[in-house]
């Protein structure tokens, strides 16, 4: 479910549709993006805009219930990963929620996204920077 605003047409649509569980997918510049998934491709170059560039506007946007990372992430890419719970810790406490957190391996991760509404790739090259984020409701 939608909170704010946020620029971009195709992003804020999306949000905007989301349902309770709907999920939405943010990835780096190089996870494959099934053809039956709408993409959101922001990428304008190496690094831009980074990857928790997007998180941040679209949690902003995006009431979140959940959140699933590959579990390859802990491994490859352990301050991306640092940074992202201490960001998903902040924002439980803006929304007024528990955000759960799942770790699922990297192949299924890109499976999920075959279910998501849509993924939006933003211009990050570092492993496994990705995020499924599933909606949840303001009430």
């Amino acid at each position: 479910m939608k909170k704010g605003t946020v620029l971009n047409a195709d992003i804020s649509s999306v949000i905007s549709r989301l349902g309770h569980t709907d999920s939405l997918v943010i990835a780096d510049a190089g996870l494959p993006i099934p053809r039956t998934t709408q993409r959101i491709d922001l990428a304008l170059t190496h690094g831009v805009p980074g990857f928790m560039q997007v998180v941040d506007v679209v949690t902003q946007e995006m009431q979140v219930e959940t959140a699933i990372l590959a579990q390859e992430i802990k491994q490859h890419n352990p301050q991306l990963h640092e940074t992202l719970l201490t960001h998903i810790e902040q924002l439980q406490q803006h929304q007024g929620n528990t955000i759960l957190v799942r770790y699922i391996s990297h192949e299924q991760f890109k499976k999920h996204t075959a279910d998501a509404h849509a993924v939006i790739r933003s211009g990050e090259c570092s492993p496994y920077a990705n995020i499924i984020l599933c909606a949840g409701v303001t009430f």
